[in-house]
């Protein structure tokens, strides 16, 4: 499934995610720091949802409250909770 995710706080501005059996399968950024995006998509690339959480989930960018990778977590965590609850309809 793809999903697209509007950050905050950071120099990219959208996430493009697509997951299939509950796996990062492909990360695209808008704006940011390319190579540094280039990398974590790399990083994470068929890695599992809350495992991608519990690496990235509150990691910040110098005196911001957030960063990029802080919010994929954020992302993933609005995906699981989407598809959980899609699940129990």
């Amino acid at each position: 499934m793809k999903y697209v995710y509007n950050t905050t706080g950071t120099c990219t501005k959208q996430f493009g995610i697509e997951i299939e059996n509950n796996k990062l399968i492909r990360l695209e950024s808008a704006g940011g720091c390319p190579g540094n995006l280039i990398g974590m998509a790399a990083l994470v690339q068929d890695m599992e949802i809350d495992e991608i959480i519990k690496r990235l989930e509150g990691i910040k960018c110098g005196g911001r409250p957030t960063s990029c990778p802080d919010q994929l977590a954020q992302a993933l965590k609005q995906i699981r909770e989407l598809e959980a609850t899609n699940m129990n309809v």
